[in-house]
């Protein structure tokens, strides 16, 4: 069964260059086969969110996405949640 990633965390200042390390990290992923979302709260624009779905292996798909995230500075707090289907 596969499962989808929603990754949310806080953007305080400098959102034109996270978003350049975010999407050199989706570029990444997503010629591994992890295509993924970056998505910001409607109601609060330093809130964002990735979103990465049809994940076979989430072991394998962390072993790329935590290295790929530290070697883009992208070290700020992270809340991880994991959902599939029913």
């Amino acid at each position: 069964m596969t499962a989808t990633l929603y990754c949310y965390f806080k953007i305080e200042s400098d959102h034109d260059a996270v978003r350049g390390r975010l999407a050199a990290l989706q570029a990444e992923l997503a010629a591994a086969g992890w295509p993924g979302q970056l998505l910001r709260r409607c109601d609060d624009a330093d809130t964002w969110m990735e979103v990465y779905s049809d994940i076979v292996d989430r072991e394998a798909f962390r072993a790329a996405w935590l290295p790929a995230r530290r070697r883009r500075d992208l070290t700020m707090p992270v809340h991880e949640e994991w959902f599939q289907q029913i």
